[in-house]
């Protein structure tokens, strides 16, 4: 029985570690997503400028001068590397929410042939005494 317990109480960490990944997972894809909105709202700004308008980056506490081609390639590119990285990272909360779905199972199961073993015990303990 003490086994059990050591083995329950090994696949009870394991999942806990898996939730902390997972919520870690999910709070750095709510992060991306945000961004991702920031660089489609600049890109739709880029949109409504007129030809020979100026692009202003900050730059620290300065403001530089930019081309304006180079903006937009600046913020395509962003946008291309926050989606790939989103794509990643939603493969790996899948794949994280799978380990929790066989560790979850892991630990029913063991319970379920614990409580088996107990029950099974209680019994012949009983009528070894009467």
């Amino acid at each position: 029985m003490a086994e059990i317990q050591r083995r329950l109480q090994a696949l009870s960490e394991d999942y806990t570690k898996l939730q902390k990944d997972l919520q870690d997972t999910v709070t750095s894809r709510q992060k991306l997503e945000a961004q991702m909105q920031e660089n489609l709202g600049v890109q739709k700004e880029f949109e409504k400028l007129k030809d020979g308008e100026t692009i202003y980056k900050l730059i620290g506490p300065v403001l530089l001068k930019q081309d304006r081609t180079e903006a937009e390639g600046t913020v395509k590119g962003r946008l291309e590397f926050i989606e790939k990285e989103i794509s990643r990272l939603e493969g790996h909360i899948q794949e994280t929410q799978a380990k929790m779905e066989k560790k979850k199972t892991e630990i029913i199961q063991l319970q379920t042939s614990a409580q088996a073993a107990a029950g099974g015990a209680g019994p012949q303990a009983v009528k070894g005494r009467a």
